[in-house]
């Protein structure tokens, strides 16, 4: 343990600045959506996906960005020679299509947004190819058509041979019932959490952050004898499939949250008043240990931010869990009862740890 511990606020990224600002984002928002024609479901802002009514569907949108986790890529690069941006490409594509389905929709259209610091970038046809190539099996994983997108040039604002990634997302929500917002929430629902693949795409600052404690820097091998680079890159699941699969055996899905900024604090996301109780934390990546031992950070910081080995959460009936766990394991994906929804004051309780996150630590809603 170190003596100053390292943290996500302390790597630079401040939650509590962000949401401020994006409860501020939703509440001009919702100001303009009165001089307009658009239907929106006001409820939709504060979730991960923004909703709108049609005649016979709901359409929501989304956009993502991917963070930092490219820069690991590119270090990478010079220890092994591969680019790494095959899977950099479905990390980004699923940091957007993680977030639209959760409002119960299925992805229709993904655009792209590649910002450069020099044009150069592109000339190198290894990277560039991963990354398209990579972006084009990650949408049709997510059952979406690439629609294209944007490739500026930004100099002095992007430093050179970097790229930010980032991207957009239209989805349908047909059947109208189909759409989750949380109103659905019941007592008593089970709480299914579905496995990461390590880190996915968030918390990478502080990750990076801990490679600079290291002479071998992502080069440093970690207990299983991987190197920690490596482990930082495993891409994000796509879990597209699984959703789709669940609404089409006619699970009752009361709702679904993408676990990423804010880490396990996202399962009270639901603007409602339920006190979520966790008691099987499921095995945790060792990739986090390994964090947690080279910052110092607590228990209660590090379940405050990264998703521990959970990267998606299903709440349903109690009574369709089972059936709703095989179809999760027909995508060979773990997935375990986690814990239940109860009556009580709005927090999340994991027991194992002897973690409360009370209703004021997550605030996405104005």
């Amino acid at each position: 343990m170190t003596s100053s511990p390292l943290t996500y606020r302390s790597a630079g990224v401040s939650y509590e600045t962000l949401d401020t600002l994006k409860r501020l984002a939703q509440l001009e928002g919702k100001k303009s959506a009165v001089h307009t024609e658009l239907k929106e479901v006001s409820q939709s802002r504060g979730e991960s996906a923004y909703v709108w009514e049609e005649k016979d569907c709901y359409r929501a949108l989304v956009i993502e960005g991917l963070g930092t986790k490219n820069l690991i890529a590119d270090a990478m690069r010079k220890i092994t020679a591969r680019t790494y941006y095959d899977a950099i490409a479905q990390d980004t594509v699923a940091m957007i299509v993680n977030d639209l389905i959760v409002v119960g929709a299925k992805p229709q259209v993904v655009n792209a947004y590649f910002g450069v610091g020099n044009s150069d970038w592109f000339s190198d046809k290894k990277r560039a190819g991963d990354l398209v190539t990579g972006w084009a099996k990650a949408c049709k994983l997510a059952g979406a058509v690439w629609g294209g997108g944007e490739t500026p040039t930004l100099k002095d604002i992007i430093k050179p041979d970097t790229i930010d990634l980032a991207g957009s997302a239209i989805g349908i929500i047909k059947p109208k019932r189909r759409l989750i917002l949380g109103d659905k929430l019941t007592a008593g629902d089970a709480i299914l959490l579905i496995e990461s693949n390590g880190i996915h795409a968030n918390g990478l600052t502080l990750a990076r952050a801990i490679a600079q404690k290291f002479p071998r820097g992502y080069a440093t091998k970690l207990p299983s004898g991987s190197r920690y680079g490596e482990a930082l890159l495993r891409p994000t699941h796509i879990y597209t499939q699984i959703v789709e699969d669940l609404f089409l055996n006619g699970i009752e899905v009361h709702y679904m949250v993408h676990i990423t900024g804010h880490g396990w604090r996202k399962l009270m996301r639901a603007n409602r008043s339920f006190r979520y109780i966790i008691d099987d934390i499921g095995k945790v990546p060792p990739i986090f240990g390994f964090i947690q031992t080279h910052s110092g950070m607590n228990d209660r910081d590090m379940y405050a931010t990264f998703n521990m080995g959970a990267g998606f959460a299903l709440f349903v009936p109690s009574d369709e869990r089972e059936k709703a766990q095989r179809i999760i394991a027909r995508n060979k994906l773990a997935c375990w009862r986690a814990g239940t929804v109860k009556n009580g004051p709005k927090q999340v309780l994991i027991r194992p740890k002897a973690i409360t996150f009370s209703a004021g630590s997550l605030r996405v809603r104005p």
